[in-house]
């Protein structure tokens, strides 16, 4: 499942060119994609109280199954938002906090806590390896092979799921689930992340491209406060509901132990970090570099090979050092990282170098990942899990929509100012085509690569010496515009370092689970 985000990363090119679209568009589906699980992700671990959480893993694999296949013969961008974005999603949404509960249910002690730094080392894997899959199946098969693939592996984990995975018993009365805390949780959420991810279309704060414009502002911060308030709301009715005696979407006191509440900030975080890397890298290696998806994917596989090991070192680290100092020496791999690949973002690609800061990151995304699920489980009592699972799977899922919404954002709009700022300063663009490249960017500016810039400014009847101009101003912001991606992506690292700062300072082998609910 998390597979598929860098599958369609390291595609964007070829699925800009099978749908006839955007950049911005294709960041759109992306986006949805991880918005649509974060966004349901607390219903379906409700649902696996209520229903049985095998049950629910099970009919999440379904409709999984079936997303997959839409999204393998998809035609159109609305078919491949339903089959990927929506039904995947919503598919990622029951199994996930289900493979959480379920986890936590089957082991115990330092086998739970080997299975999480298993699970989170797949889960990065996943993503790592996605690259080098989806870039060999797009360039000499098609990036549909992974989808059809999906639906055999689907029907493969049905089968064995029947018989080898284990139940713990269920609650006698089981919960009712808050439909109306269901819609505001989805539409908080949703409303939020369009916002940011609109926000380089229509403007941050004044209108460049706004449908509206509110006192003479762009729509975008009033639709992300609209989320934000609906989020709010949400957060009263969960507290009203408990306040009656009712069944919750989400426990709020789950909020009140220390190390989940850390746990999900930091997950957050580094899914927001990780998901807006993974946004600007293949775009500087494919449109910047003009490598194909497979040559990307290579590229990247050091992320990959430094992650699984990181994850797996990390989850027998545990059993001697203690899970924030663990955490917070990702982080500081990680930041460096980000800093190290500013460095590589240069016209020329230094491989070595590039295959350095890629190793750095997974390395940190490696160790970060090896311990929060754990932390997160070992932290709740049994009849918790499935809702802790849920918020655990809604915050790195959420970090992953608004990774590539809100630093994809970033990179647009920086693209677009620096763009302009180059043209302005050259003394080779007239005042006219200096007017016209004005009027294109607000219009509204995506990656391209500077071929197809040439082509469309001499179709446009700009002089030779111009279009040489225009192409080297294009080319030098598209690289100010990454290098600033990724700088960002390093603050949020320290961002994350205090807000780690709650999870617990002793081996988890010295906790009793009361003294790691209390923090």
């Amino acid at each position: 499942m998390v597979l598929d985000q860098a599958v369609m990363n390291v595609s964007i090119s070829q699925l800009v060119s099978d749908f006839d679209t955007t950049v911005t568009v294709i960041q759109g589906v992306i986006t949805f994609y991880a918005l649509v699980m974060a966004a349901l992700m607390m219903t379906g671990g409700k649902l696996g109280d209520i229903h049985g959480r095998r049950r629910t893993f099970i009919v999440g694999l379904m409709i999984y199954g079936c997303g997959s296949f839409l999204t393998a013969i998809s035609w159109s961008v609305p078919a491949l938002l339903l089959g990927w974005s929506i039904l995947e999603g919503i598919g990622a949404a029951m199994v996930m906090p289900a493979i959480a509960a379920l986890g936590a249910s089957n082991y115990e002690g330092r086998e739970r806590a080997l299975m999480y730094g298993v699970l989170g080392g797949v889960a990065g894997a996943g993503i790592a390896v996605g690259p080098i899959v989806g870039g060999a199946a797009t360039e000499y098969l098609s990036w549909r092979v992974v989808f059809a693939g999906e639906v055999l592996l689907a029907i493969a984990i049905l089968i064995g799921a029947r018989t080898a995975v284990e139940e713990a018993p269920r609650e006698a009365s089981p919960p009712k689930l808050d439909v109306v805390g269901a819609a505001l949780s989805f539409a908080g959420m949703a409303i939020f992340v369009y916002g940011i991810l609109q926000a380089s279309t229509w403007g941050w704060i004044y209108p460049k491209n706004s449908p509206v414009e509110p006192f003479g502002f762009s729509l975008a911060p009033f639709v992300v406060a609209l989320g934000a308030a609906i989020l709010v709301a949400f957060a009263a009715w969960q507290r009203h509901r408990e306040e009656q005696g009712l069944d919750p979407l989400v426990h709020f006191r789950l909020f009140d132990i220390i190390p989940v509440r850390s746990g999900l900030y930091t997950l957050l975080l580094q899914n927001l970090i990780l998901m807006g890397v993974f946004f600007i890298i293949p775009l500087y290696l494919q449109i910047v570099q003009g490598l194909n998806a497979f040559e990307t994917g290579v590229r990247m596989l050091p992320i990959s090979i430094t992650l699984v090991l990181a994850a797996l070192a990390g989850s027998r680290l545990s059993n001697h050092i203690a899970p924030r100092a663990i955490v917070r020496i990702g982080l500081l791999v990680l930041v460096a990282a980000c800093v190290f690949l500013v460095g590589t973002i240069e016209p020329d690609l230094d491989t070595t170098s590039f295959a350095i800061g890629s190793a750095l990151l997974g390395l940190g995304m490696g160790f970060v990942a090896s311990q929060l699920g754990n932390v997160l489980q070992s932290s709740v009592e049994n009849t918790d899990r499935s809702e802790a699972g849920a918020l655990q799977n809604t915050a790195q899922q959420l970090g992953s929509s608004l990774g590539t919404a809100f630093i994809g954002a970033i990179v647009i709009t920086a693209l677009g100012i620096a763009f302009l700022g180059n043209v302005t300063d050259d003394p080779r663009i007239s005042d006219q085509v200096e007017a016209q490249a004005g009027i294109a960017v607000g219009g509204g500016i995506t990656f391209i690569s500077a071929d197809e810039l040439r082509t469309a400014a001499t179709d446009a009847g700009i002089s030779d010496d111009e279009v040489d101009a225009i192409v080297e101003s294009y080319e030098d912001a598209q690289l100010r515009s990454l290098k600033l991606g990724l700088l960002v992506a390093a603050a949020l690292g320290l961002v994350a370092l205090p807000l780690s700062g709650g999870l617990p300072a002793k081996r988890l082998s010295e906790l009793e689970p009361e003294a790691t609910g209390a923090g």
